[in-house]
C-alpha cells in the first residue's frame, strides 16, 4: 500500500506527519536526499527540513545521490524507515535519480509500503512526468535528461508546490493556466501537503496563527 507525504515546504507541515506515519519515531532512519538542492543558491530548508525531521526523533542519514556509490545508495535505501527526497531543482534531481537508478529503487522500496517524503522537487517527481515543472525550474541544468522528462509515476496527479507562495507564486499560476485542462493539477501552499494512504488521496492545511502572514 503507497503512502507519500508530498509537501511544498516540509518545515511548514512536519507536525501533520505524525498522525499520517502512526506510532513513535524514536530510532527511526530516514534516508535523506537533498540532491536537488545542489544547483541552488538558496538552500536554506535543507537545514530547516533536518532540523523538523531531527525534532521528531528521526535519526537523519543523509543521502547524496549525485555523489554516492551504486552499493551506499542501495544501502541506506534499504536500510531506511522513510525516504526524503528535497526540494531544488526538480530536472537535475531527475537527472542524478536516473543516472543512479536510484528512481527505480525508490519506487520499488514505495510499492513495498515504505512511506515517502517529499518537498517540492520532491513531491513533483512522483508524477508520471515533470515537463510542467519547466515554468517553476530550469531544465537546462540537466541536460542528461535528452528532454526525456517521465519520472517516477507512482502517483496520477501533479503537484504544483508554492501556489500564492513568494517567490513561486506567478510561474505556479502559469503552471495552472497552462495545464489544468491537461492534468490533474494538485497547487498547494507552503503549509499544505497532499497524502497518499492506499487509494485515499487527500490535502491537508496547517492553519497559519493570526500573527503570521
Amino acid at each position: 500500500m503507497k503512502k507519500l507525504f508530498l509537501a511544498s515546504y516540509f518545515s511548514g507541515v512536519a507536525n501533520l506527519l505524525a498522525d499520517f506515519a502512526s506510532g513513535s519515531y524514536e530510532g527511526k532512519k530516514v534516508a535523506f536526499i537533498p540532491t536537488a538542492s545542489i544547483p541552488e543558491k538558496v538552500t536554506f530548508y535543507v537545514d530547516a527540513d533536518k532540523k523538523s525531521l531531527a525534532k521528531l526523533g528521526l535519526i537523519v542519514d543523509e543521502l547524496e545521490i549525485a555523489k554516492a556509490s551504486q552499493d551506499e545508495i542501495v544501502g541506506k535505501l534499504d536500510n531506511a524507515d522513510y525516504i526524503f527526497v528535497e526540494g531544488g531543482n526538480t530536472f537535475f534531481l531527475l537527472q542524478e535519480l536516473k543516472r543512479t537508478g536510484a528512481d527505480k529503487l525508490i519506487a520499488e522500496h514505495i510499492s513495498r509500503g515504505k512511506i515517502y517524503i517529499g518537498a517540492s522537487a520532491g513531491s513533483m517527481i512522483a508524477a508520471k512526468n515533470i515537463e510542467y515543472a519547466k515554468y517553476m525550474d530550469n531544465p537546462e541544468i540537466a541536460k542528461d535528461l535528452n528532454d526525456d522528462f517521465s519520472a517516477l509515476g507512482i502517483v496520477d496527479f501533479y503537484i504544483v508546490p508554492h501556489y500564492a507562495n513568494f517567490p513561486f507564486k506567478k510561474a505556479a499560476e502559469k503552471i495552472i493556466n497552462l495545464y489544468s485542462d491537461k492534468l490533474d493539477l494538485r497547487p498547494i501552499s507552503n503549509n499544505q501537503v497532499v497524502i497518499v494512504n492506499g487509494g485515499k488521496v487527500e490535502t491537508l492545511t496547517i492553519e497559519k496563527k493570526k500573527n503570521q502572514k
